[in-house]
C-alpha cells in the first residue's frame, strides 16, 4: 500500500480538541506552521507520529489527528528513538521545550543526535519554564530576573546550535514563532533530511518571559539584526541589503561588512549548508546581537548514515547468516532433554 497522499489539507491535521495555550502564545504559530507544512510532504496521516515530553509545548500532540505519546519530562528523545527504530517508515516528529530538552532530558536529546536517529526535533525556545510557572531556563539570559533567580541567574546559558553541532548533529535549523512562512519551509527541509534534525524556533511566552526575543523580532529594527541564509546563496542582510558577512582570516572569525566602496556583493560568503567540516556552521549558529545578526534558516544539512537504516541492516545480515530460522531453531539448538 502506497505511503503518499496528496490531497491533504493543514486543516486535515487538526484534531477536536480545545487549544489550551495562552492567548498570543508562540505556540499557536508554530503549531500553524506545522500543519502547512506536513500536506507538502505528500504521506498519509497514519505516517505521521508526535511525541513530547513535559512543558507547555509537550501539549502539541493532543491537538494533531496524527498518531501522537505525550511522554514523561525529558524522556521524548529516548520514546522518538523507539517508536523510529520500531517502526521506521514513520515520519516521527519530537515536540520538546528548552527545558524538557536541555535540563532532565540533556542526555538522551545529545545521543539521539549522535546517533543520527531519523527523527525530527522541534526545540521551542522561549528560555523559560512557563508551565511550572517562570523558573529560569538552561537557555535563559545571563543575567535574567526570574522565580528562582530574583537577583539574576549567574549561569551561563546554552547555545542549542552550539549544542547540537557539538553533538556531531547533521542538521541544524533556526526559525522564530512569528515567521510562518520561513517556519513552514525550514520543517519541510527537516522532515525531508534522513537522520537527525533540530530546528530551534525562537519563541515568545506572553507571561513568564514576554518580548524574551524582541531586540531581534520587532518590525522596525529585526531585518537588520537577523540574516535568513538559504544554501548557494550570498550572506547578506540588511533593510536595505546593504550589509554580510566575511571572513576575517587575519582573526578566524566572521566579520560584519557595510557593501559600499570596499564591499561588494562578490565578496561576501556564500552558504554552503552541506559542507562536512562544522566550523563556520559553528560559527554561525552562534551569533548574536549586537555583534551579529541572529542566523535563521537551514544553517546545516549533511548527509550520513542513520541510526535506524543501521540498525535494520545488521539485523537483517544477522537473521540471513543465521542458522535459526525461527523459534524451534533455537529451543532445538545446542543440548536437548526428553522429559
Amino acid at each position: 500500500m502506497s505511503d503518499i497522499q496528496n490531497n491533504l489539507t493543514a486543516k486535515d491535521f487538526k484534531s477536536d480538541q480545545e487549544v489550551r495555550w495562552c492567548p498570543g502564545c508562540g505556540d499557536h504559530a508554530i503549531m500553524n506552521a506545522i500543519q502547512k507544512a506536513l500536506p507538502e510532504l505528500g504521506y498519509k496521516k497514519e505516517k505521521f507520529a508526535f511525541i513530547s515530553g513535559i512543558g507547555c509545548s509537550s501539549r502539541f500532540p493532543y491537538y494533531m489527528d496524527t498518531y501522537g505519546f505525550h511522554s514523561i519530562h525529558g524522556r521524548a528523545s529516548a520514546i522518538a528513538s523507539g517508536v523510529k527504530v520500531a517502526n521506521p517508515k514513520l515520519s516521527v516528529w519530537q515536540i520538546t521545550g528548552d527545558g524538557d530538552a536541555m535540563a532532565i532530558g540533556g542526555n538522551h536529546f545529545i545521543h539521539a543526535i549522535r546517533r543520527n536517529i531519523d527523527i525530527n526535533i522541534i526545540l521551542f525556545n522561549n528560555e523559560i519554564y512557563g508551565l511550572t510557572k517562570g523558573q529560569y531556563s538552561p537557555t535563559s539570559k545571563f543575567g535574567s530576573v526570574t522565580k528562582t533567580s530574583p537577583y539574576g541567574t549567574v549561569e551561563h546559558p546554552f547555545h542549542p546550535g552550539e549544542l547540537v553541532i557539538g553533538a556531531q548533529g547533521k542538521f541544524f535549523a533556526r526559525s522564530i514563532d512569528g515567521n510562518l512562512k520561513l517556519s513552514q519551509e525550514i520543517f519541510e527541509k527537516a522532515a525531508k533530511h534522513d537522520g537527525a534534525s533540530v530546528v530551534e524556533v525562537l519563541q515568545n511566552c506572553v507571561i513568564y518571559n514576554d518580548k524574551t526575543h524582541a531586540a531581534i523580532s520587532d518590525r522596525e529594527h529585526r531585518e537588520d539584526r537577523t540574516i535568513i541564509l538559504r544554501h548557494g546563496e550570498p550572506m547578506i542582510f540588511g533593510k536595505n541589503k546593504d550589509k554580510g558577512l566575511v571572513l576575517d582570516g587575519e582573526h578566524l572569525k566572521l566579520k560584519v561588512v557595510e557593501l559600499g566602496n570596499e564591499y561588494t556583493e562578490k565578496d561576501l560568503l556564500v552558504h554552503n549548508s552541506e559542507e562536512v567540516n562544522p566550523g563556520l556552521h559553528l560559527m554561525l549558529a552562534n551569533m548574536s546581537y549586537p555583534e551579529y545578526p541572529v542566523a535563521f534558516g537551514v544553517i546545516r544539512n549533511v548527509k550520513a548514515e542513520t541510526y535506524d537504516k543501521a540498525v535494520y541492516k545488521q539485523v537483517e545480515d544477522v537473521k540471513e547468516k543465521s542458522s535459526f530460522k525461527c523459534m524451534d531453531d533455537l529451543l532445538r539448538s545446542g543440548t536437548t532433554w526428553e522429559v
